[in-house]
């Protein structure tokens, strides 16, 4: 595990992980942090990570509903798997991982933000390793809260070290 990752790991809250996990001993560092872990397992990890983490997460936090999975697809254009749940149940957060590109985008016909924060791994199409850093503000208890001081974290380009 590059130790810049666990340096901005070791700086929030909570560690979001949209999957491609890879090695056990990566997400033992990430765990190593203290800092707790909602993650999910993607299409390269193992019948152990995905014994490990699931497939989807969905939670709410600071009154916004978050739902998590490796693939998902782009608004507008989202996969068959997602389209239909994410119509229905209509998150506020939409994370995916897979493409390992970068990219935030809003959806407004649901009103919702879709997040990919591209990968700070060393294998994929990605060309420079990335990962997102936010906050979730909720002023008043019975309002949605909204995401503030988005921030793109770059770790180098693929395959170096920084």
């Amino acid at each position: 595990m590059d130790n810049h990752v666990i340096k901005f790991c070791q700086q929030v809250d909570m560690i979001w992980h949209a999957g491609d996990i890879g090695s056990h001993e990566s997400i033992d560092a990430l765990e190593a942090t203290g800092k707790p872990i909602v993650a999910v397992y993607g299409n390269i990890d193992d019948h152990t990570m995905r014994s490990r983490y699931p497939k989807h997460q969905k939670f709410f936090l600071n009154g916004m509903k978050v739902w998590m999975t490796h693939i998902g697809g782009y608004p507008p254009k989202y996969n068959m798997r997602s389209r239909d749940t994410i119509r229905k149940e209509k998150p506020d957060i939409f994370i995916c991982g897979h493409s390992h590109i970068l990219k935030v985008v809003n959806d407004p016909k649901i009103d919702c933000l879709h997040m990919n924060p591209g990968a700070f791994g060393h294998h994929g199409f990605h060309q420079v390793r990335t990962m997102l850093r936010f906050d979730i503000v909720q002023n008043h208890l019975n309002i949605r809260g909204k995401v503030e001081n988005l921030e793109v974290i770059e770790l180098g380009k693929r395959g170096q070290l920084r």
